[in-house]
């Protein structure tokens, strides 16, 4: 993994659904399949996080198909996949963590736990599901929280299973508790990740109630607004000197696609920090046949240039390096 005497380098990818095509393909591949020629990038750096769009499980029903379209669940060997990558943490907190029922997510939280991934976002009960996933990484405290507004159906309770559900609401309750879930975490580690699956499935740019909610998570002390669930990568705002991702895209999946807006475009996400955060590498990527490549140079091009665009209207400053396929966005520092 990376050099232990640099800072830290803390790699973010977005939606990885391991289900239905990239499941069967998975039957015939080995574990490394999905990750394509990116497991570089994933190598050299300290910590790996995705959202696990999916649930890993050879039990489980579909739940309720006559409300539900899609149904996401991976053969319980898949496990090796993210192991494969060197996943340290997922979030859980999304759409399609109980798509095959509460036993197939409670496979989902074991497999996890004995391969010693940490996970957030989704668990027996609503404290589990809204806990702080910590990893300890060169001596530094990293924390996870994981949200969605997807699903209401789907929120923990006290003494029900499900995920952890806030709308994006600043006056309703279950923000408040949000926000101090957010400041609770920014006294035990010393950076707090706020993973938020969120929001339509299709649109380049983020809703304004999103913009408002990731201040008030930063101003509560988060240090990164991790978002996801749209199809198509948002752009990237960097407010008090803390990066707001708000929306990373797809990974990996077996989705089709759509011409007009790209649903198989996005990025590696690489946040280097040491005391501060200091700037965001970004590796453009495409998906094909299930698998995620880092973009030639034409496309990395194409994909960077949308991104520049979408970051300029967010007040970000970007470079774009075409030798290195790589887009860099400076984080300002407060």
């Amino acid at each position: 993994m990376a050099d232990s005497t640099t800072g830290l380098r803390l790699l973010l990818v977005g939606d990885v659904m391991l289900g239905r095509g990239v499941n069967e393909v998975l039957r015939q591949q080995d574990a490394a399949y999905p990750w394509g020629d990116t497991l570089a990038l994933f190598a050299g750096t300290d910590w790996r996080a995705c959202n696990l769009e999916c649930v890993i499980s050879d039990r489980g029903e579909p739940w309720e198909p006559e409300l539900k379209a899609f149904h996401f669940r991976s053969d319980l060997k898949n496990l090796a996949v993210l192991q494969a990558a060197g996943i340290d943490t997922v979030t859980l907190a999304n759409n399609h963590s109980l798509d095959f029922g509460r036993d197939a997510l409670f496979d989902t939280l074991r497999a996890l736990d004995a391969a010693g991934i940490r996970h957030a976002g989704a668990g027996p009960d609503l404290a589990a599901a809204s806990a702080l996933a910590v990893s300890t990484v060169k001596g530094r405290r990293i924390g996870v929280l994981a949200f969605t507004d997807n699903e209401p159906d789907w929120e923990a309770k006290p003494t029900r299973a499900g995920v952890w559900y806030c709308p994006i609401d600043l006056d309703d309750e279950r923000a408040a508790a949000l926000l101090d879930a957010v400041a609770k975490a920014r006294k035990a580690v010393d950076k707090v990740i706020v993973s938020a699956h969120w929001g339509p499935n299709w649109g380049y740019e983020p809703p304004p109630a999103h913009r408002t909610f990731a201040h008030a998570l930063i101003d509560r002390g988060a240090d990164v607004i991790f978002g996801h669930s749209g199809h198509v990568f948002r752009g990237v705002e960097i407010y008090r000197g803390r990066p707001i991702l708000y929306c990373a895209g797809n990974f990996v999946d077996d989705y089709a696609v759509d011409e007009v807006e790209r649903n198989d475009e996005s990025f590696v996400f690489v946040l280097e920090l040491d005391d501060t955060i200091r700037r965001i590498n970004l590796y453009p990527t495409v998906i094909r046949s299930c698998q995620a490549h880092r973009a030639g140079a034409a496309r990395s091009q194409i994909i960077a240039q949308k991104m520049q665009v979408l970051c300029a209207k967010l007040g970000s400053d970007t470079q774009w390096s075409a030798a290195q396929r790589l887009l860099q966005i400076k984080v300002a520092q407060s």
